[in-house]
């Protein structure tokens, strides 16, 4: 029997729900990398939402330019970014938010603003499980 909990299909089974992986999943999978929402989020604050390549790098500390090279390419396939070539000498290249990538800022927001407020309390949590670990305690699974 199919069921839906905050918008998410699931399977009601002898074993009990049952979850498959689907277009959230996908679309997580892409913002949880490592690179992803801090590309996003810098094209989000320059006016007209739009950088070259060596900008883009150059205001991301530490991506290497493989990296970037991956993640524009990722965030172009997915539709949140179009990509300009300029035929010129040399060749110039633009990478801009699409209508999609600026309609997720705001969900984006939401999120972050979520781990700035949780982010104490889960490095409270990190500490006791770790701190548990060392002291031997049973592990509950």
């Amino acid at each position: 029997m199919a069921s839906t909990l905050h918008g998410r299909n699931y399977e009601e089974t002898a074993l009990g729900p049952r979850l498959k992986p689907c277009a959230p999943h996908d679309v997580l999978t892409r913002l949880g990398d490592k690179w992803t929402i801090l590309t996003l989020l810098l094209l989000a604050i320059v006016p007209g939402h739009r950088l070259r390549f060596s900008a883009i790098r150059n205001g991301i500390e530490g991506i290497t330019q493989r990296m970037l090279t991956v993640t524009l390419r990722n965030l172009e396939r997915d539709g949140f970014l179009i990509r300009h070539c300029f035929a010129e000498v040399p060749p110039r290249v633009e990478y801009e938010l699409t209508d999609m990538g600026r309609d997720l800022l705001p969900a984006l927001e939401g999120f972050t603003g979520w781990i700035r407020e949780h982010w104490p309390l889960i490095i409270d949590a990190r500490r006791a499980f770790d701190e548990a670990k060392k002291a031997g305690k049973a592990d509950p699974a």
